[in-house]
């Protein structure tokens, strides 16, 4: 008997008009604003220009919905390419389908080439946006909610997740939510990354190299609970596999860099920190004029206390001299 679940949602497009409002693009959509919103507020407590993170996201969000979709139509290309598949669904975004590791990839390269053209340390702004990814993740997620898909086992628990659907093979049951399992697990991993780098100041990339490694590191398990179809090798699926390489990577990574570039970059955004466009710099610069007028308004008064003071005078001097050589002579 079924106490307690969480329910599917009936449809995940909510037509607004003519414009079809469909839930799992509307999830990346606010991920990505509220990645991009944390990043610039991280990005200028580091010294960075407000609208920096926005200007280079500009390049790392495209690049890395291409490589979201990529990774998924070729480790699940059967699903676009065998027999009876039509392959234009590979460019049904909005349908699902997106992997986290190909969007990393792929967006690491787009924000390189923003950087580049700001001249500014990709690790320092991965550092900055480190979270902000989390925490896009977590609400992402949502978007396999509408579309009632990437469950796990079987499972009778309070929290589990009622699939009503039957298309594309689902069986109506109720399910783990993987979804909200990964959810709340990128919550935790945000709030680890801003937790470790406020206490331990993170810098040259080990931010983004800590999200990378505590994200594996829950995606593993999680992967492990889910039925959907996948590759497998060895026994373990292709992305139980992704997750461990990347997780050796970011763990090595953080290792090296900690040893070879301790610390944390003084500047990560050129033209700030001389006062060109940053205001605390322009604040400081105003300070400094303020003392240098008071200190020419003192040394000013000094110079006028001086003048009004009156001079010996020499006469009178002069005169007490030639009367005291005369008492001598009288003497």
């Amino acid at each position: 008997m079924e106490l307690a679940y969480i329910p599917s949602p009936s449809r995940g497009v909510l037509e607004l008009g003519p414009i079809p409002l469909r839930g799992y693009a509307f999830c990346i959509i606010i991920g990505v604003f509220l990645a991009v919103w944390l990043g610039n507020k991280r990005w200028i407590a580091r010294g960075g220009r407000s609208g920096t993170v926005a200007d280079i996201a500009v390049w790392a969000v495209p690049f890395g919905l291409v490589g979201g979709r990529l990774y998924h139509v070729i480790t699940d290309y059967q699903l676009y390419f065998s027999e009876g598949q039509d392959w234009v669904d590979a460019f049904k975004i909005w349908e699902g389908g997106l992997g986290i590791w190909g969007a990393i990839a792929l967006g690491a390269l787009g924000a390189w080439i923003g950087c580049r053209r700001r001249g500014i340390p990709l690790p320092a702004w991965a550092d900055a946006l480190a979270p902000g990814i989390a925490l896009a993740q977590a609400v992402g997620r949502w978007g396999n909610w509408f579309n009632q898909e990437l469950y796990g086992r079987p499972t009778d628990l309070p929290w589990a997740l009622k699939i009503t659907s039957s298309a594309d093979g689902r069986i109506p049951g109720t399910y783990h939510p993987t979804f909200l399992y990964e959810s709340l697990w990128c919550i935790g991993v945000a709030l680890l990354v801003i937790w470790a780098d406020r206490r331990f100041k993170l810098g040259h990339g080990r931010a983004f190299a800590l999200y990378v490694a505590a994200y594996c590191a829950g995606r593993f398990w999680i992967e492990s609970m889910r039925v959907d179809e996948a590759h497998h090798i060895f026994g373990l699926r292709l992305n139980e596999w992704t997750a461990i390489v990347v997780f050796l990577l970011a763990v090595i990574y953080f290792v090296v860099s900690a040893k070879r570039r301790p610390g944390r970059e003084e500047v990560v955004e050129p033209g700030v920190s001389d006062g060109s466009g940053d205001d605390s710099a322009a604040e400081a610069s105003d300070k400094d004029e303020d003392q240098d007028k008071d200190e020419d308004t003192e040394a000013s008064g000094k110079d006028t206390d001086a003048a009004a003071e009156p001079e010996p005078d020499e006469d009178a001097a002069a005169s007490d001299t030639k009367d005291e050589a005369e008492s001598a002579k009288k003497g």
